[in-house]
């Protein structure tokens, strides 16, 4: 039996200015995000991703503390409750990449993850933070994650999250596998000079290695007044062959990428190869004592 599910992944453009006071351009993004959900819904999306810190420009290209004022609890925080809100209206699942407070001065890069009736499941922190040339100053603004490798059983099946940087680490996708991924969404925000060379070979890796479904989800354009790089765009989903599904000809426009995924694929997978099966994590040992 197929369990077909269509996913949607949204990349988005700024469309207020950096220089704005930071509320505006928090609503105007989110404004523009909740139009782009309903476009997405309206073509029968399930499941949809946005792009990492979402409500705002990728602000990490400076170290400025009026950023701070993007952060909001989650999942009390208005933000995650008007998602909760869209996810029920379109019955779709969401995952939702915000800037979390937990308290006063401690902040992390998190996606809330909610389910198809509207319910918050939890949420992922990003665990790796860069801290690299040409303008990512991510620990000037984020603490690591402390949540691990979450996954959550969604209306239309398990859900996991990966932020950005992570996806250079191919231990954690490991364990969002092992933990009974079948789903894996990476909202991220990288530029052309630096990645582009490795977006299109590192999750088409952690989905044949893992044998589950990746989206991969990255901004697109110029971001003023920093410039660090062209924000290329280009989100895709791949299937657990690590075979390219979909993907957005957009590096500098918005985009919705829609696709049908059967989730039965990765049981046919899995029982061709058997990775799971033949690993010898008793081996390992040199990745946590190094």
């Amino acid at each position: 039996m197929a369990r077909p599910v269509r996913g949607a992944l949204i990349q988005a453009t700024t469309c207020e200015p950096s220089t704005s006071p930071v509320a505006k351009i928090k609503q105007a993004m989110i404004d523009k995000h909740v139009a782009m959900i309903e476009q997405a819904a309206s073509q029968g999306a399930q499941v949809v991703c946005l792009q990492e810190l979402f409500y705002g420009p990728y602000f990490c290209a400076e170290q400025e503390t009026k950023w701070y004022e993007l952060t909001e609890r989650v999942p009390d925080g208005p933000t995650t409750q008007l998602m909760m809100q869209l996810a029920k209206k379109h019955h779709m699942v969401m995952v939702v990449p915000l800037y979390e407070e937990e308290i006063t001065g401690v902040y992390y890069n998190t996606a809330a993850v909610i389910d198809a009736d509207g319910t918050y499941l939890g949420k992922f922190r990003k665990i790796h933070i860069p801290q690299c040339n040409p303008g990512f100053w991510e620990k000037f603004y984020f603490r690591p994650g402390n949540l691990g490798y979450p996954v959550f059983d969604t209306a239309v099946g398990k859900v996991g999250v990966y932020i950005c940087y992570d996806r250079h680490f191919p231990d954690g996708a490991r364990c969002l596998g092992l933990n009974g991924a079948e789903i894996v969404f990476n909202p991220s925000a990288t530029v052309a000079g630096l990645s582009e060379y490795l977006w299109t070979i590192e999750q088409p890796a952690h989905a044949v290695a893992n044998q589950y479904f990746v989206g991969a989800i990255n901004r697109p354009g110029w971001e003023e007044p920093w410039r660090i790089g062209e924000f290329y765009g280009q989100s895709y989903f791949v299937d657990p062959r690590g075979q390219f599904i979909a993907k957005s000809d957009k590096r500098d426009e918005d985009d919705i990428v829609l696709v049908d995924m059967d989730l039965d694929l990765i049981r046919e997978v899995r029982n061709t190869w058997q990775f799971f099966r033949d690993r010898r994590p008793e081996t390992y040992g040199a990745i946590t004592e190094l």
